[in-house]
């Protein structure tokens, strides 16, 4: 082979329960003709979403090194977190990452590696490896090499008739785009993936349960008669139709404020307070246990600071930045600001209940009602997810945007919302399938947090 030869290396990894089963994949490309050149997949026990893809990562370059020590190698991930960290981007704090980085490092030096991130729609092949290795592992098996998933991405390629580019290696990449988009819709991905156990799932929670999957609401649905639920797809049994990589929303509310334990109505109208010393600690409690899970890809935020303060914690023990985005923001509770729920009675006791029976109607003094942030929160949801398509996103938020979100995915009437507590600095999940279906999962339980 001659030297410098341009390699395309697509990885991915997965566990099923972050921890949990977990395997990886990785395909080795000829870059002009999109030709599968190699194939890696390996069971590899239990372990987090981010060691599989790491191992993934390994594998693949390994492969790439086989079959050329110089060749230049583009490595595409659908991990930002790997892609940043190994560009040197991000920082790697995690204890588990900092010895897989090190070894993927040394496989090739570094001016002969380049890395970038695609989105998990077009990494279909190695996901397809990973899940395929999950599979085996589940049946005591080891993964092993399918001459006809080989051939069908071999044929794919080939009946693109794609002429090799001119240039050097490095530059025949990104002439064969067009290639290796054509393989990644043509790979098959693996019929026994679960919708919520599949290796690019990255879920924080553990598999839920089929009854808590229901069809996502139109935002002209959102605010009217409950949306009736679609058959959820088949989850927990193992052989579900594999929709792809949900994108997933874990749904923070920020640490307490000043306001908080007494109950006050604090909304977008308000007086913006920052987090309490508790609220601080909870920030950074709730930072600790989504670093340890590892599945965080990116965080949004309310732009009011108690949402800024607590995203910010998160961001700084994730290596992540935050973006801020106003469809998050709490409700403008009017002149109800600041007042606890007994003295609005107190002074506004037609407007409060005419609140408590209709969403349409809005806290007294210009407010927001609860139907007009059904409309502004759904916008967002369907803005966020066209974004972030198969992610796992953090939203830092509020109470009534969580609530809503919730409720929405669940197909739950709007009286709903009063019937669920939200401590500070809770989590809960809302994974987002491409047929429409949303699962949620609920984790309310802050008292380790204070």
């Amino acid at each position: 082979m001659p030297r410098h030869v341009g390699f395309v290396v697509e990885a991915d990894g997965g566990s099923r329960g972050n921890p949990g089963p977990a395997g990886y994949g990785a395909v080795v490309l000829d870059p002009a003709t999109g030709e599968t050149l190699a194939e890696r997949a390996e069971f590899i026990g239990v372990a987090t979403n981010n060691v599989a893809e790491y191992k993934g990562l390994i594998a693949g370059l390994k492969a790439a090194r086989e079959l050329a020590s110089d060749a230049r190698v583009l490595v595409r991930m659908d991990s930002k977190l790997v892609v940043e960290q190994m560009s040197g981007r991000w920082k790697i704090k995690h204890p588990d990452m900092r010895p897989l980085a090190a070894e993927a490092a040394k496989i090739f030096p570094a001016s002969q590696v380049t890395y970038e991130w695609i989105p998990r729609e077009k990494n279909k092949h190695a996901d397809r490896l990973a899940n395929e290795a999950m599979d085996a592992g589940k049946r005591g098996r080891q993964w092993e090499p399918s001459a006809s998933s080989a051939s069908l991405d071999h044929s794919a390629a080939r009946s693109l008739s794609t002429p090799p580019p001119s240039g050097p290696p490095g530059d025949a990449t990104a002439g064969a785009a067009a290639v290796r988009a054509a393989l990644a819709s043509s790979s098959r991905t693996s019929a026994t993936a679960s919708a919520l156990a599949d290796a690019g799932a990255d879920t924080l929670f553990a598999e839920p349960e089929p009854a808590a999957a229901g069809r996502i609401p139109s935002p002209a649905e959102g605010h009217g008669q409950a949306a009736g639920a679609a058959t959820a797809p088949a989850v927990g049994t193992g052989w579900g139709p594999d929709m792809g990589a949900p994108a997933t929303f874990v749904l923070l509310r920020h640490g307490e404020t000043a306001l908080t334990p007494q109950k006050r109505f604090s909304g977008s109208g308000g007086t913006d307070p920052e987090l309490s010393p508790v609220g601080r600690r909870q920030a950074a409690a709730v930072a600790e246990a989504l670093a340890a899970r590892g599945t965080v890809q990116g965080i949004i935020a309310s732009p009011l600071r108690r949402c800024r303060e607590t995203a910010q914690a998160v961001a700084d023990r994730l290596g992540l930045d935050v973006t801020v985005d106003d469809g998050l923001r709490e409700v403008d509770f009017g002149a109800w600001e600041g007042l606890t729920f007994a003295e609005v009675r107190e002074r506004f006791p037609d407007d409060l209940q005419a609140w408590l029976d209709s969403p349409k109607a809005a806290p007294t003094g210009g407010g927001e009602s609860f139907m007009a942030a059904t409309r502004r929160i759904s916008a967002t949801r369907d803005r966020l997810l066209a974004a972030h398509a198969g992610r796992t996103m953090l939203l830092v938020t509020h109470v009534t945007p969580v609530k809503i979100l919730v409720r929405l995915a669940l197909g739950a009437p709007p009286e709903a919302l009063f019937r669920m507590e939200l401590s500070a600095a809770s989590l809960s999940a809302v994974a987002y399938y491409a047929d429409g279906n949303a699962s949620v999962r609920l984790l309310n339980d802050t008292s380790h947090l204070r």
